[in-house]
C-alpha cells in the first residue's frame, strides 16, 4: 500500500509541474490554429528515441534525450520555414503532412528493430511507472526556467499569437516557441507518450478557451481542470488496472467533452436571458 501511495504521489506531483507550462503553451498553439505542431514534435521526439534504441542507446537515458532534442529541432525548423505562400494550401495541411512523415518513420524503423511492436507502443502510450523524485526534480527545474524564459519574453509571445504581423522577425519568434515547446515534448514523452503529452498540452487548453480569453485566467482555469481530471483518470486506472497513459487521455477528453456541454448550457441560458430581457423592454 505504501509503494502504492509513493507512486501515485510522485505521478500526481509530475502531472502538477507539467500542467502548468503545457496549458500555456497549448493556448498559444490553438490561438494560431497550429492544433497538430505538437504532434509533430512529440513523434519526432519519439523517432529520436527510437533511433537511439535502434543504435544500442537504450530508451530514456540521456543520451537517449539528445537524440529526441535533435529531431525537435529539426521539427521546429521545419515548423517554422515550411509555410505555404498560397492560402489555398493551409498552415495545417503542411503540419499533418509532417506528423504522417514522423510517424511513417518510425514505423519503419521499429520493423527493423526488434520488439519493435512494444516500442511503438511504449512511444504511444508511455510508461509511467518510470517516474522517480529525481526525475520530477530535474522536470521542475527545467520547467521553472522555461517558465522564467516566456514570461520575460511574454510581449514578444502573446503578440505572435495575438497579431503576428506586427512582429519584426515572425520566424524567429516561431521558431523559439516551437524550440520550447518541443524541449517539454522531449521531457514527458518517454515518461508519458505521444498521446498523453499531446493531451496535456491541448485538452486543458481547449477547456479553457471555452471559458475565456484572458491569458492568466486561462491557465489557471486549464491546470485546475486538467489537474483534477488527471486525479480522476489516476484513481480509475488504480481501481481498475487500467493502463495509466489511455485512462488519462480519456478522463481529460471526458473533461472537455463535459466542459463543451456546460458551455452550450451557459451561452443557451445567457441568450434565453437576454432575449427575455430585450421583450420586456419592448
Amino acid at each position: 500500500m505504501s509503494e502504492a501511495v509513493r507512486l501515485f504521489s510522485l505521478q500526481i506531483t509530475l502531472i502538477a509541474v507539467v500542467l502548468v507550462l503545457h496549458t500555456y503553451i497549448g493556448l498559444h498553439i490553438i490561438r494560431r490554429a497550429l492544433i497538430f505542431s505538437d504532434l509533430v514534435l512529440d513523434q519526432l521526439a519519439a523517432f529520436g528515441a527510437l533511433v537511439g534504441v535502434a543504435i544500442g542507446i537504450s530508451y530514456a537515458s540521456p543520451a537517449s534525450y539528445v537524440l529526441a532534442f535533435a529531431a525537435v529541432l529539426v521539427g521546429a525548423f521545419l515548423l517554422t520555414v515550411l509555410k505555404p505562400t498560397s492560402r489555398a494550401i493551409p498552415r495545417e495541411a503542411v503540419i499533418g503532412i509532417l506528423y504522417a512523415m514522423a510517424l511513417v518513420l518510425s514505423l519503419l524503423l521499429t520493423d527493423k528493430i526488434e520488439n519493435g511492436q512494444a516500442l511503438v507502443e511504449k512511444t504511444l502510450c508511455g510508461y509511467l511507472l518510470w517516474v522517480s523524485w529525481p526525475l520530477v526534480a530535474v522536470t521542475a527545474g527545467i520547467y521553472i526556467l522555461l517558465i522564467v524564459f516566456h514570461y520575460c519574453l511574454r510581449d514578444k509571445f502573446i503578440t505572435l499569437a495575438e497579431r503576428p504581423q506586427t512582429l519584426g522577425n515572425e520566424r524567429f519568434w516561431d521558431f523559439l516557441l516551437f524550440t520550447s515547446q518541443g524541449i517539454v515534448t522531449v521531457l514527458i514523452v518517454p515518461i508519458a507518450g505521444v498521446l498523453l503529452a499531446y493531451s496535456f498540452l491541448m485538452i486543458p487548453a481547449a477547456i479553457a478557451t471555452l471559458f475565456t480569453k484572458k491569458w492568466i485566467p486561462a491557465v489557471a482555469l486549464g491546470w485546475t481542470v486538467g489537474f483534477a481530471a488527471c486525479i480522476l483518470g489516476l484513481a480509475s486506472s488504480y481501481s481498475f488496472s487500467l493502463p495509466y497513459g489511455p485512462t488519462l487521455v480519456l478522463s481529460m477528453g471526458a473533461a472537455f467533452v463535459g466542459a463543451m456541454v456546460l458551455r452550450y448550457l451557459v451561452f443557451r441560458r445567457s441568450t434565453i436571458q437576454k432575449k427575455g430581457i430585450q421583450s420586456c423592454r419592448s
